[in-house]
């Protein structure tokens, strides 16, 4: 019978990463206004090769990254849904109909998870970013509550660095 080793029995102290923990950075939003972000996440493909009666599976063709969802708060001044119009004008303009190179509306953001104190524990680099839709929240004359803007961002592809 195997044993168990004092390893395995023994507490380890640890410290999970928390929710509320991080500090994202996007190019002319203040990032205060970053409420909330989601994760990167990505999707690989796969091919499954049939022998007689069973089947192996391998990875197969190109990872590709899912959209991310960015919740940023609307203040009067300097305003959020300014701040996400200049971005998304870079890509396309509704007046002129005037659509940018990707060079212009492309930015590299960069998520950091921090820690207890403050220190950055996790660092995504996010490459190649850009507004695929925006929600500039509701208006109701029943609410007090604050105006909430909901983007979702496509990017080339995402860096894990620590």
């Amino acid at each position: 019978m195997p044993t168990i080793s004092s390893q395995e029995i023994m507490f380890k102290a640890f410290e999970p990463k928390v929710q509320n923990r991080f500090i994202m950075y996007v190019e002319d939003i203040p990032t205060y206004m970053i409420k909330g972000v989601s994760s990167p996440n990505f999707t690989d493909g796969e091919i499954q090769l049939n022998h007689i009666n069973t089947y192996r599976k391998i990875r197969a063709g190109r990872r590709e990254w899912q959209d991310m969802t960015l919740n940023l708060y609307d203040p009067i001044s300097p305003a959020g849904s300014q701040a996400v119009m200049d971005w998304a004008r870079l890509g396309y303009e509704s007046v002129t109909g005037r659509a940018g190179y990707s060079d212009f509306y492309k930015k590299d953001l960069t998520f950091n998870i921090l820690g207890p104190v403050g220190d950055i524990v996790g660092e995504w680099q996010i490459k190649g970013a850009f507004v695929k839709s925006s929600n500039f929240g509701a208006y109701s004359w029943d609410s007090t509550e604050a105006i909430n803007i909901d983007l979702t961002i496509g990017m080339d592809y995402c860096i894990l660095n620590f």
